[in-house]
């Protein structure tokens, strides 16, 4: 296993945020993390991301304790995408290249450069290298934004509902991009999703989250209705099509 977390516990002030929370992610395995709003999906992606700093509990990766470790080790090791970015006045490229920031001494080098470069080229951003942020639309600033944390060169991507702002098109396009850098490249993946259909079409394993608490760590193959209506209060349908399962609401 890439990363392990045990018995992590998250609290702003008094108000317990996570509590028991214990999970596993191994080497090219992108695992989904499911629930409904308020479960605590995105307050557990600060913690892995040393963002939020947990009252108890260990996270390791590759078996050293991430919370000895400095800022710029861990961004050299894990690369965030949050919900939003803010459009600001940059362009692309220079948004991007923020992401080698972990590696600047006192000035850019051309490896720099042209590892800015590479990415903007996988992920199909050319037309955009020298657009301004405040320019584009929301799904063109979502790729910026996977783009800036793939420069880390991480080990781990944490992603916070990277398609929720996208259309059908480019949501597929994202999931499509991140599998193959996935599959490609080594790295391994933490996403929330709210998509469950879209998870199951891209994940590899699951981790159901319920009022700040880990209630399944599951398989494709072991999902079932009932844990869908555990975790969501709603009866629901799984359907298989073209081998790909699919959630369909029992109303």
């Amino acid at each position: 296993m890439i990363l392990s977390v045990e018995d992590l516990h998250f609290a702003y002030g008094q108000h317990l945020i996570l509590k028991d929370i214990s999970l596993s992610v191994g080497r090219q395995e992108m695992v989904m993390i499911l629930g409904p709003n308020g479960s605590g999906k995105t307050t557990l992606l600060r913690c892995l991301n040393g963002i939020n700093r947990p009252q108890k509990g260990t996270i390791h990766l590759e078996k050293k304790d991430m919370l000895h470790m400095s800022g710029r080790d861990i961004a050299r090791r894990i690369g965030y995408v949050p919900q939003s970015c803010e459009k600001v006045r940059l362009t692309a490229f220079d948004a991007i290249l923020l992401g080698r920031r972990p590696y600047v001494g006192w000035r850019l080098t051309e490896s720099d450069i042209k590892k800015v470069d590479a990415i903007i080229h996988t992920l199909g951003l050319d037309d955009l290298a020298l657009r301004y942020l405040d320019e584009m639309s929301g799904g063109e600033l979502q790729k910026v934004t996977i783009a800036r944390a793939l420069v880390q060169e991480p080990q781990i991507l944490l992603l916070d509902e990277p398609i929720s702002s996208l259309d059908v098109r480019n949501q597929i396009e994202i999931m499509e991009t991140l599998k193959h850098i996935i599959q490609g490249h080594g790295l391994s993946a933490v996403m929330s999703i709210h998509d469950l259909t879209m998870a199951l079409r891209y994940g590899d394993r699951f981790i159901f989250m319920k009022k700040g608490e880990i209630r399944y760590v599951l398989g494709k193959k072991e999902i079932s209705p009932s844990v869908i209506a555990d975790i969501y209060d709603i009866d629901v349908d799984i359907e298989f099509i073209h081998g790909t399962p699919v959630i369909i609401p029992a109303w």
